[in-house]
């Protein structure tokens, strides 16, 4: 099918022939711009974390010594083990507790009831801060 121009006054003229062909340069031109941007722009994103790993070998002696757990309950009594503290005496408890001696080097894990409220907890956690107790894990409950 063809298009039919015409001079002024509508007189004769040339027929143009449709042009079925797709011209993929310009897309093949934008594709290989954003190929270049993602490649360029892709090692920017990545976030690197610092982590301290435990060595791939075991230590040759594994200390036998039972962890201390800290326990929270929903009423805001505090346990040592099976031992019940206050956060007054918590630090001489758990010096006791851990065999004195460089009793702040030791880990120290700190479990609390769901519904005990925050600021409880965090009390608890700035003691141990303030006491110089700084290796501190967290035990969370399985939800299965």
């Amino acid at each position: 099918m063809g298009a039919k121009l015409s001079g002024p006054g509508g007189q004769g003229g040339k027929t143009i022939s449709q042009n079925a062909d797709i011209n993929v340069t310009p897309f093949v031109d934008i594709m290989l711009v954003l190929l270049i941007i993602f490649m360029v722009a892709a090692p920017l994103a990545t976030v690197s974390i610092r982590l301290d790993l435990p060595p791939p070998v075991p230590n040759s002696n594994p200390s036998e010594d039972e962890p201390v757990y800290i326990t929270i309950q929903e009423s805001g009594s505090i346990f040592l083990a099976d031992r019940q503290t206050t956060l007054e005496t918590l630090d001489s408890d758990l010096c006791a507790a851990l065999g004195g001696g460089a009793c702040q080097e030791e880990r120290v894990f700190v479990r609390a009831d769901a519904e005990v409220k925050y600021n409880q907890f965090m009390e608890v956690m700035n003691k141990l801060q303030e006491t110089g107790f700084l290796k501190v894990g967290l035990l969370n409950e399985d939800i299965e």
